[in-house]
């Protein structure tokens, strides 16, 4: 532990938890979620949270935060099968236990159950909404169908529509997976053409393993099991992206925005390795030094240290029996915080680019250095070619920082870049 790691545990509390009140339960059956087989943990029932667990999840997080400003992010599975009166509650809930704390709210959702009447609600309560949508219609229907198989496009499209004319504030968020490559900019584009101004994109990689058939052999026909990297059997799903594809899908964005968008478009990858360039905090947990502030809690009360990490044995208690201060502050929840950074191999240690990544997630951890340490990021060829690639133009933005300027001065530069040939 360090000086700075005791330093955040002795401060004043600050943390963020994603709520899941439907726990995995979904509409949808994307190819790529991680999140559908979890419903195993819990028996395989359709979990949603009680009204009383509600009530004691919002009093609990509330209080257990030190800061003025406490946001409640709403996540899935997807949250509006709940329903429109369970967020009416929480938000009657949240006005009981505020006090003098600024509450805010934020909802994840796949946008195929939004009808008129969410949308009033989300606008009338402030809610930021994110829209999970992959891009032009044939790249998000490649992996994100229904139950049924059907095609989801044309159901978000109609969503996205009704949070404009709203007058809702929404945000988008993008998985780059085997579908994107080579499309990065076409991808920014239409984000862009569906009025999204803060896109946030997430590279899937993750290892599955298929059911077996009565011959004992897997069934690569059958839905596969999304499961720890460490399980035995497991192998890289054919839906994952490729390192290098990675980088240069974000390679080909960065690109046109900076000689076009800077302030005006954000980015989630651009925006934390500007903070990262300047020496700030990323505002991002997966290029943060260590883990530990975004926990979720799952339909019963569950407490989790990540999203990525709801397997039994990281389990941290229930808030229905534990208290929540004391959760986020347990040695477990602190080694499973201080280990991304403890854990990193060599290879990571003396990169130049470490002080940006931080070896990125610990869910991508899964690949071998060349000297045979285990732990390197399996995207770490895609990081590194974005990394080196961009460190021109954040150089330039933080200067411009320094000088108070705004880093949109960086397009004039760039432009004069780009006709020099650099």
């Amino acid at each position: 532990m360090t000086f700075m790691d005791a330093m955040k545990l002795s401060g004043p509390m600050a943390f963020n938890i994603m709520i899941k009140p439907a726990g995995s339960l979904c509409n949808l059956d994307c190819h790529y979620c991680y999140y559908l087989d979890k419903a195993e943990i819990y028996g395989g029932s359709e979990p949603r949270m009680s009204l009383d667990m509600l009530e004691t999840c919002v009093r609990e997080y509330i209080a257990a935060n030190d800061v003025p400003e406490v946001t409640f992010n709403w996540h899935g599975g997807e949250p509006l099968v709940m329903g429109l009166d369970f967020y009416r509650k929480a938000v009657e809930l949240e006005q009981k236990y505020a006090g003098d704390k600024i509450i805010h709210n934020t909802l994840q959702t796949n946008g195929t159950l939004l009808t008129q009447e969410w949308a009033s609600f989300f606008r009338d309560n402030d809610f930021l909404i994110g829209i999970s949508i992959d891009g032009p219609q044939d790249i998000h229907d490649k992996y994100r169908k229904d139950k049924g198989g059907a095609p989801t496009f044309d159901k978000v499209m109609r969503g996205i529509n009704l949070l404009y004319r709203s007058n809702v504030q929404y945000n988008t968020m993008s998985t780059i997976n085997k579908a994107c490559e080579g499309r990065g900019l076409e991808v920014y584009n239409f984000l862009k053409s569906i009025g999204s101004r803060y896109m946030q994109f997430m590279p899937v990689v993750e290892h599955v393993k298929y059911p077996l058939g009565k011959n004992g052999k897997p069934m690569k026909a059958a839905r596969p099991y999304i499961v720890d990297p460490s399980e035995e059997g497991a192998v890289i799903a054919r839906w994952s992206v490729g390192s290098l594809a990675f980088g240069k899908f974000m390679c080909d964005i960065f690109d046109y925005w900076v000689l076009n968008d800077v302030g005006r478009y954000f980015v989630n990858l651009f925006d934390a390795a500007l903070a990262c360039w300047c020496g700030e905090m990323p505002g991002t947990c997966v290029y943060g030094e260590t883990c530990g502030g975004n926990s979720i809690i799952e339909h019963n009360g569950d407490l989790y240290p990540c999203d990525h990490f709801v397997y039994s044995k990281y389990r941290l208690g229930n808030v229905f029996e534990n208290d929540l201060r004391e959760m986020m502050t347990s040695p477990e929840q602190t080694r499973f915080g201080i280990e991304k950074r403890n854990s990193l191999p060599n290879k990571c240690l003396k990169c130049k680019y470490r002080f940006a990544c931080n070896g990125e997630c610990p869910k991508h951890r899964f690949n071998v250095t060349e000297s045979g340490d285990t732990g390197l990021n399996a995207l770490c060829d895609g990081y590194y070619k974005f990394y080196s690639h961009v460190e021109p133009y954040m150089e330039k933005m933080k200067e411009l920082l320094k000088q108070k300027q705004a880093p949109a001065g960086v397009m004039p530069w760039a432009r004069m870049r780009s006709v020099a040939g650099k």
